[in-house]
């Protein structure tokens, strides 16, 4: 679940490109942060603190406390631009939450475990769905939503629906939705497709062989 990172951010920057690169030449990141009905306030945070407080486990779903002149809010990131070719951070956009109020989200979805009986016929077990959308409060993000594929049969399939998802979480998209499916693979169906035309085969030529001479001498 989520634990509060404490992240500066300094009022009074300047609006224009031209403030916003002399901003990361030194370090920093413009930003804005909105929601809960208040105005949107600029600000700029720095490069390397940012870096810091969204490369823990929870990456960007981090419970961020923002000190904006002394005033601490507790915000979430809700966007985040980065260049074209370097792909550095050129913009964040931080969204105020209300700690008692649920609010929306997307978590990573971990497949774990192994299907035995998946393995046995050489399948495979193909991940179509790679994130959730959740509703929680923000002090109850998880990290991540472990998904366990070790009872799978090839055919069976793992929906939205059947997520277990911790308490105070709940799935807030198609509970039809599929999560992962357990298939055989293109080259064993290939490999088993030549197995069985091997014993047909087969079967046809002991079938047209003629019968040995059975008669007494």
């Amino acid at each position: 679940m989520s634990q509060q990172v404490a992240l500066n951010a300094v009022t009074g920057r300047e609006i224009g490109s031209s403030s916003s690169r002399r901003l990361r030449r030194e370090g920093r990141i413009p930003a804005v942060v909105y929601g809960l009905e208040s105005e949107p306030i600029p600000v700029s945070v720095n490069y390397s603190e940012a870096r810091t407080a969204l490369s823990g486990s929870a990456g960007l779903n981090a419970l961020l406390n923002l000190t904006i002149d002394g005033a601490d809010q507790l915000c979430l990131v809700k966007d985040i631009q980065r260049h074209v070719v370097r792909d550095e951070v050129s913009h964040i956009d931080f969204i105020r939450v209300d700690p008692n109020a649920n609010f929306e989200l997307e978590v990573p979805l971990i497949l774990i475990g192994e299907s035995k009986a998946v393995a046995n016929v050489s399948g495979m077990v193909d991940q179509a769905l790679f994130s959730v959308v959740i509703s929680t409060k923000p002090t109850s993000i998880p990290n991540e939503i472990e998904v366990d594929i070790s009872d799978m049969e090839v055919g069976d399939s793992i929906r939205v629906e059947d997520l277990k998802l911790p308490e105070g979480v709940e799935a807030a998209m198609s509970a039809e939705t599929t999560v992962a499916t357990a298939v055989v693979t293109r080259s064993t169906l290939e490999a088993m497709r030549a197995d069985d035309a091997a014993e047909a085969a087969e079967s046809e030529e002991g079938a047209a062989a003629p019968a040995g001479d059975s008669s007494d001498d």
